[in-house]
């Protein structure tokens, strides 16, 4: 049954990711087409702490689809996990009239979501990382930009590394998740993939791969590693020149995934969370995540989507085989 909400805020929160500022647009339009008054929170649940807060109009939310960022920008707030800092963001939705949220971000904006719902004030979360690595949903807004992001650089990068013959190692971000590594890795055409998910051992997985593709007539190899895997690229570097005398060229791409315009993907993603989540509050519903689960849109309880765990999907051989087969 539809509940009339008045007014409804919107905020970022934890690393920005591509796609953002598409759902905040969603977000705004399809308040407006609830006939809800739309309100922009700055700098995620620290600015709600603190009354960053105004009236989003048109005009704030105007040409930003394509636009990497967040125009609400974001910041962390030790202060918001403490009871007195979640009075305080209580108070601030009293103050302004907030009777709804919709937060946009990782795991640690929907644990906020939660410890502010506890105190009746409605959350929806929509999930927004470039590391995908988000358990109740198939995809996370930020992934398909980040990784064609990813591609494009060590697409450039194997050209000239490829004229020098030399081995590259890429490090792509993802501290505790390799999804991003391992969707780039197969992207790529990669020799190697490193995750932080999966224990490796690195004579066999690394540089017996490496001396396969010598012996086949490659004299370019490409290691792509997430930040988190194997103590990091330059390790890998190094035991990769300890144990086969060649010089490799570590590149960390680092930041550049989370910026530049997002994908069709991305922007198509972001807008169709952002209306649901708004519509989600209308018929009276708190406290929940917009899913993506085989490209229809659902949401579940906030605490039962940070209890879930993701698990990275195992290559089977043939799919391993198939990557490999060209080196």
């Amino acid at each position: 049954m539809a509940t009339k909400i008045k007014r409804i805020g919107v905020l970022t929160s934890g690393g920005d990711a591509p796609g953002m500022n598409a759902a905040v647009r969603a977000v705004y339009r399809a308040c407006v087409n609830f006939g809800i008054e739309c309100l922009g929170i700055y700098r995620g649940w620290n600015g709600l702490i603190n009354n960053e807060i105004k009236r989003l109009d048109a005009h704030d939310i105007a040409h930003i689809i394509n636009r990497g960022g967040t125009i609400l920008y974001s910041a962390r707030s030790k202060e918001f996990m403490t009871e007195e800092g979640q009075k305080k963001a209580v108070a601030a939705c009293k103050l302004f009239g907030i009777e709804g949220i919709v937060a946009i971000g990782g795991d640690g904006t929907f644990r906020g979501a939660l410890a502010l719902s506890k105190y009746g004030i409605p959350v929806i979360g929509i999930p927004g990382t470039i590391d995908n690595d988000i358990s109740s949903t198939g995809y996370t807004i930020g992934f398909d930009t980040a990784a064609n992001t990813a591609v494009e650089c060590i697409d450039k990068l194997r050209d000239t590394m490829a004229s020098h013959e030399r081995c590259s190692v890429v490090e792509v971000m993802g501290r505790h998740a390799g999804y991003l590594a391992m969707y780039v890795g197969m992207a790529v055409g990669a020799t190697a993939v490193l995750v932080p998910e999966v224990e490796i051992d690195f004579e066999q997985d690394v540089i017996e791969k490496i001396r396969h593709a010598r012996l086949s007539g490659f004299t370019h190899f490409m290691i792509v590693v997430a930040e988190g895997a194997a103590n990091g690229a330059y390790e890998v570097a190094e035991k990769i020149r300890d144990g086969l005398g060649l010089d490799p060229r570590v590149t960390i791409l680092g930041h550049i995934q989370r910026g530049g315009s997002p994908t069709a993907r991305d922007r198509v993603t972001a807008t169709r969370m952002g209306y649901y989540a708004v519509k989600a509050l209308t018929e009276g519903k708190a406290n929940r995540v917009v899913c993506v689960r085989s490209g229809d849109m659902l949401d579940i309880d906030i605490e039962e989507a940070l209890s879930m765990t993701k698990t990275l999907y195992t290559l089977d051989a043939e799919t391993l085989q198939a990557m490999t087969a060209r080196r």
